[in-house]
């Protein structure tokens, strides 16, 4: 009888593992490949440069394995230079509900998310990093230009599009630099409902008057 348990056990340890989710400590190891080759891929060839496909190959794995873990390009990205916010994931939405709420809306999202503290913090440091960095600039200017600008233009009847989303978004990345990373006292001491009262008309006529 302790023969056979002996057996059954070291057939048992022997036996090869079934196929299905890698261990935590796998799933660990190949998400970190896959973001190290991403940061050599989106630094080297930019956003709009860089591919799944390659950065796939770069970090040895199936570009389905890289969907998996982080889904789109622009998740991937996000994930790579820890970006807290996804205005590409929520602006777009604010653009098709009503029309005359849309500056307003946009302006509470952005302001409401930095409120939170530690968004706040990664999204200063991330800033501050992007700044006037010959890498970084470029890098998180063509993120935003083909995931946020690109599907807010296509979303105005305009023959003018991409310049109104444009200066829509220089309002906003002023509005945001003013108050959380210079710290401009009266624009760091007003309320959030006073900021999107003042300012929310001024991105609503850039995007639509």
């Amino acid at each position: 009888m302790a023969q056979h348990r002996e057996r059954a056990e070291h057939d048992h340890a022997s036996a090869p593992r079934r196929r299905g989710r890698p261990r935590a400590a796998g799933r660990g190891d190949t998400r970190a490949r896959i973001l190290r080759a991403a940061a050599e891929e989106f630094g080297g060839l930019g956003y709009d440069g860089a591919t799944v496909r390659n950065i796939a190959a770069r970090a040895g794995v199936d570009s389905a394995l890289v969907h998996h873990y982080f889904g789109t390009k622009a998740d991937l990205f996000a994930a790579t230079v820890d970006i807290p916010i996804r205005p590409d994931r929520v602006i777009p939405g604010i653009l098709a509900g009503p029309r005359d709420a849309v500056g307003e809306s946009a302006v509470r999202f952005v302001l409401e998310q930095f409120e939170d503290a530690d968004t706040r913090r990664r999204a200063v440091a991330l800033l501050r990093a992007a700044l006037g960095n010959r890498v970084a600039t470029p890098l998180l200017a063509g993120f935003l230009q083909r995931e946020l600008l690109g599907r807010v233009a296509a979303g105005l009847d305009a023959p003018d599009a991409a310049l109104r989303a444009s200066l829509a978004a220089s309002q906003m990345a002023g509005l945001i630099v003013a108050r959380y990373v210079v710290g401009l006292p009266a624009l760091a001491e007003a309320s959030v409902d006073d900021l999107v009262a003042r300012v929310g008309p001024t991105v609503q006529r850039y995007l639509f008057d």
